[in-house]
């Protein structure tokens, strides 16, 4: 069966949802392709910080999410191998702006209110994509063509690939996979159904190469980490209750007790252990992220690890940038496929840098706050140094005024008086 379609979204994770209501907004219809049969749940949650609510009131959604969840205003770092307690803040950020916030969602909720405000048949669901080709059409344009694995076949004018780490439309394009930090990250829902009783705030700790912490969602869940450069023995990560059993024996047993009962109140179905990867920079800032109609954006461009919690803030930034470019591109189109890969070319070259620098600066922090690798490198006793006496003090500072970024809005002024 052969289907056509303007915009193609590959999948329907945070940055494609966000792509596909970005659209919306500048009154573009896209299609969102999701492999799975409903929207996914997976990731438990995520921190979103200033950037990130700028796209999200550029969206029209912010107001959903700020009136459920409470912002953080303030992280407690402990040097176990110390003891001393550093205080991290999260306001008075760039130029104080009102604007900003670090605050933890559900993973869940974000998506739901994204698609909550998107047409009803926007996305596809059960749709695996198995291959992409090029067509050169009669009229010498060209189309791409989706073959799906129940046999449907798209055709379409722009594909969007918002498919993750291991994109397949990242690989078509020629991008080179994705590099492994060294690090793997165990994570989980804690649910205290009478409450936990905790401040509203994220507490980290540092010890042996290892980081882990919490952050409090609202009064009953908890989310929690830990990072670390050791691998299981065994893969286990499709046994929670024997990886929750490896979290609390191996990874987590130098931990103070208090995040000891954290984890022991793990959802179990909430568990996950990965290994943390990340795309090269310079891959990223010279590689061709566009080819005539198709492009990427999210972790299907630049995938980082979680160190600066930007993997799903900047995939918001994608959506909004992306989407103000084809708008922005079309008043002027005199040939259909001209103004459209005018429009994706100017996307990557606008994103190419800003994410480049992102991945760059997620891996230095998980690398500084980690130890630069653990006691095992020579030069870790230099990281913990400049760690504990630098970083959080007058570095981490600086990395927050640049993650600082107001992605603008979708619609002009003059569009909505």
């Amino acid at each position: 069966m052969m289907i056509e379609e303007e915009i193609v979204i590959i999948g329907g994770g945070i940055a494609g949802l966000a792509t596909a209501l970005a659209l919306k907004r500048v009154g573009v219809q896209a299609r969102v392709l999701e492999r799975n049969p409903e929207l996914r749940a997976g990731g438990t949650a995520l921190t979103l910080v200033t950037n990130a609510w700028f796209a999200l009131r550029a969206l029209g959604v912010d107001h959903k999410l700020k009136s459920v969840y409470q912002p953080i205003n303030k992280s407690l770092v402990t040097n176990l191998d110390t003891g001393a307690v550093q205080e991290l803040g999260f306001s008075g950020t760039k130029e104080n702006r009102e604007d900003t916030g670090v605050i933890t969602v559900h993973r869940k909720a974000l998506l739901e209110t994204l698609a909550e405000e998107l047409p009803s048949d926007t996305i596809r669901f059960s749709s695996n994509l198995i291959s992409i080709k090029s067509e050169t059409l009669k009229d010498s344009s060209k189309a791409t063509l989706l073959h799906l694995e129940d046999g449907t076949v798209i055709k379409a004018k722009v594909v969007i690939g918002c498919d993750g780490v291991h994109s397949a439309v990242a690989q078509w394009l020629g991008l080179s996979q994705p590099l492994s930090s060294g690090r793997w990250a165990a994570r989980g829902l804690a649910v205290f159904p009478e409450g936990h009783g905790l401040n509203h705030e994220l507490k980290q700790y540092l010890h042996a190469g290892t980081r882990a912490g919490f952050v409090t969602i609202n009064s009953k869940e908890i989310y929690w980490f830990v990072v670390t450069y050791s691998s299981l023995e065994k893969d286990i990560s499709a046994n929670p209750e024997l990886l929750l059993e490896e979290v609390e024996k191996k990874l987590a047993k130098d931990l103070p007790s208090e995040f000891l009962a954290v984890v022991k109140e793990t959802d179990l179905s909430t568990l996950s252990w990965v290994p943390l990867l990340f795309r090269a920079p310079w891959n990223i800032a010279f590689c061709k992220a566009q080819n005539g109609c198709v492009t990427i954006a999210g972790d299907a461009m630049h995938p980082m690890t979680p160190d600066l919690a930007q993997g799903g803030c900047s995939a918001l930034e994608d959506a909004v940038i992306l989407a103000r470019c084809i708008s922005e591109a079309h008043p002027t189109a005199t040939n259909d496929n001209q103004w459209l890969e005018k429009a994706l070319k100017r996307y990557v070259e606008e994103r190419r840098w800003r994410v480049a620098w992102l991945v760059a600066g997620a891996w230095l922090a998980g690398w500084v706050q980690q130890g630069g690798g653990g006691d095992q490198q020579w030069w870790s006793g230099m990281a913990r140094w400049f760690r504990d006496r630098f970083y959080y003090q007058f570095i981490w500072p600086r990395i927050r005024d640049l993650i600082w970024f107001d992605c603008g809005d979708l619609i002009p002024a003059s569009k909505t008086d």
